[in-house]
């Protein structure tokens, strides 16, 4: 490490020009959670979590309750109530003493996202995590949504599978919204956002998918972990039913000539399920940087 940055962040900041920017947001990057941090996550529906399964493959998948499910109960830990829906793929993870995992807590009300890494410990009700990194990241990219109310039915894993099927293609089309999880095996694991009108996630087959890196807060750390370990985990969520798409696979960066770059992911392992107690939410007031995107 580098301060706040391993070596594959450092590559990537280097390649794009931007080592001294990404110096200065790096100082950002703490162990302690702030009191604007702790009333943030106490406010929050939902948690993503991105870490490794037993097998190795990166997964990220979504948690969800009443606010205040997530608490700080310390400044550098965090206490998560409950747990993962039948046949999530990161369940035992999740109950496993020492998992490295990233955490992303997401406000579509207000367009504020706050990132959590650190080592898992289970706990009585849930579990918690020893913060090692805690930042912040700026609203781009971000659509606003607002809640509509909660769907109490139809919980636990709904299909299973290597490759996504005609539908699932169809819903990572038209999203506007995923997560990743990443990692750097030593230096830990991380859960990162990704927006976008909906098509720029493109389905080049029903075992690959490309998205465009939009330009971001310099830090590189999704990228610099595929850098150092190509595995990756996405998670779509569909905002309107509560239903979630997982896949598991391996990524990697393209760069272009003018700039501009590009990830192409490998689906391995593909699960589709639906949530208990899932909260739908409205229709998308898209991001306005969107209109930025297109060079």
């Amino acid at each position: 490490m580098s301060g706040a940055y391993h070596w594959g962040s450092l590559a990537v900041q280097e390649r794009v020009g931007v080592r001294d920017l990404a110096e200065h947001v790096g100082r950002s990057i703490g162990t302690g959670i702030r009191d604007v941090a702790a009333a943030f996550l106490g406010l929050q529906p939902h948690l993503v979590v991105g870490a490794a399964d037993g097998a190795g493959r990166m997964w990220a998948s979504l948690l969800t309750g009443a606010p205040g499910f997530v608490r700080a109960t310390g400044p550098d830990r965090i206490a998560v109530a409950g747990g993962l829906p039948p046949g999530d793929p990161l369940a035992e993870a999740l109950a496993t003493a020492g998992t490295r995992v990233g955490t992303i807590a997401l406000d579509p009300r207000t367009r504020r996202r706050m990132r959590l890494n650190g080592t898992l410990d289970p706990t009585p009700r849930g579990f918690a995590v020893e913060a090692e990194q805690v930042f912040a990241n700026c609203p781009k990219y971000l659509q606003k949504r607002q809640p509509l109310e909660v769907a109490a039915h139809g919980p636990g894993v709904v299909r299973r599978g290597n490759a996504l099927t005609p539908g699932q293609e169809r819903a990572v089309r038209g999203a506007d919204t995923f997560f990743v999880a990443t990692t750097a095996e030593a230096d830990g694991a991380d859960a990162s956002h990704r927006g976008g009108l909906p098509g720029f996630v493109e389905v080049l087959s029903p075992v690959e998918l490309t998205w465009p890196d939009y330009a971001g807060n310099a830090m590189f750390l999704t990228l610099g972990n595929l850098t150092a370990d190509p595995r990756a985990g996405l998670l779509f969520p569909d905002w309107e039913s509560g239903a979630v798409l997982q896949l598991s696979g391996r990524a990697e960066t393209e760069f272009g000539a003018d700039g501009e770059r590009r990830v192409r992911f490998h689906v391995e392992s593909v699960v589709e399920g639906v949530h208990p107690g899932r909260l739908r939410w409205s229709a998308p007031e898209y991001s306005p940087h969107l209109g930025s995107t297109t060079r």
